[in-house]
């Protein structure tokens, strides 16, 4: 009997064709793909160089906005430490945008900590604001030693244009009472507990209640022991937005100075009076229909010849908005060192002949060789 087995190496050699091909057709598909994925990654790169070279330089922001004092809203934007600083200003004007509910935000004051580029967030507030086709704020911008959550880069205070009228009689701002002690190492709290028993004292003499106060900042050598400040904060005034910086990394000494603005419960009668305490200005009644808000002014250099400069162009930038010094209520400075703010002393009462204000030492301005910044808030009829 003769068995068959002639036909095996014909199948075996089909097989084997049968597998090249499927080889060179698998081959096939997987050039194609990567063909594929190639010309997508170079389109994907073509289109990201065509944005990139769109992009527009951000806008300048005004150097000044002008708001009516009965309709001011007064915000603090939560802390965040997701991401870097960019991330967080973005996060941060999410949250204001929000809370604002759509109305034109007038003024920010940013205080930003750690090492991003200060100008990284001017940049974005100016980017933010113009893709939303929104009216863009006057800044503030300063560099802290410290914000009270690990990992936060920057705090928002903004003014915004409210739709209703919320401070029939006006508004009222307190500069900060600094209670210090010589040796940086001492407890920030029972100094916090000094100022803000000051400033109880002042919001008392003005005509206001603590629940008139809208805004509460605090600003501090330290945050080591903030949540005794915090208590006694928020105890006082439950309706506030509140801060809490702290102004230097390395302070020389230990601080805390706590101002505010509140509303007024009694027509003073005035656009603009003072309250005095020990000679000086602690707070400014505004009774007028507007207030003129400007973004910081900043000094280059370290001679008073450089500070009066400074003040000499934020006069310039009050005078396009339709007021001079003389209508200035409150002003903000921030000096990073004490023979600068011996300069801003000296210069103040020349520019500005009767205005309440705080100066404290900050961390850092934009600029490598920024001396001090201003900015103010004046009355406008």
């Amino acid at each position: 009997m003769i068995e068959a087995h002639a036909p095996a190496p014909v199948t075996a050699k089909r097989t084997r064709r049968s597998a090249i091909k499927g080889w060179a057709l698998v081959a096939s598909v997987c050039c194609l793909i990567l063909a594929g994925q190639a010309a997508a990654q170079k389109k994907s790169k073509a289109k990201k160089e065509e944005i990139t070279q769109t992009l527009q330089i951000p806008r300048e922001l005004p150097g000044a906005v002008t708001g009516e004092t009965r309709r001011l809203t007064f915000h603090v934007t939560p802390l965040s430490a997701r991401g870097l600083l960019s991330a967080q200003v973005r996060d941060a004007l999410k949250a204001l945008t929000h809370e604002t509910g759509g109305s034109p935000v007038l003024k920010i004051r940013a205080f930003a900590a750690g090492s991003g580029d200060l100008r990284r967030v001017r940049d974005l507030v100016s980017e933010v604001f113009t893709v939303r086709g929104l009216p863009l704020p006057a800044l503030s911008l300063i560099q802290a030693g410290g914000l009270p959550l690990e990992g936060a880069q920057v705090v928002l205070e903004a003014i915004a244009a409210g739709k209703k009228e919320v401070s029939p009689h006006g508004l009222v701002f307190f500069s900060a009472p600094i209670a210090a002690s010589d040796n940086p190492l001492n407890p920030v709290a029972p100094l916090a507990a000094q100022s803000l028993e000051r400033l109880k004292r002042a919001i008392k003499t003005a005509g206001s209640e603590s629940t008139d106060v809208v805004r509460v900042t605090c600003f501090l050598s330290s945050l080591a022991d903030l949540a005794a400040t915090r208590r006694l904060v928020e105890s006082d005034y439950p309706r506030a937005a509140l801060n809490y910086v702290q102004t230097q990394r390395s302070p020389s000494r230990a601080l805390a100075a706590c101002e505010a603005v509140a509303r007024l419960r009694r027509d003073t009668g005035q656009r603009l009076s003072f309250q005095p305490e020990d000679g000086e200005p602690l707070a400014a009644l505004v009774g007028a229909q507007h207030v003129v808000l400007t973004g910081t002014q900043v000094s280059y250099g370290y001679q008073e010849s450089n500070s009066r400069l400074a003040f000499e162009r934020l006069q310039k930038v009050l005078e396009g908005a339709g007021v001079s010094g003389r209508d200035v209520a409150f002003a903000h400075y921030y000096p990073l060192a004490d023979p600068l703010a011996a300069q801003v002393r000296k210069l103040r009462t020349e520019f500005f002949p009767a205005s309440a204000g705080s100066l404290v030492l900050f961390e850092g301005l934009p600029g490598m060789d920024a001396g001090f910044a201003v900015d103010v808030v004046a009355v406008k009829d």
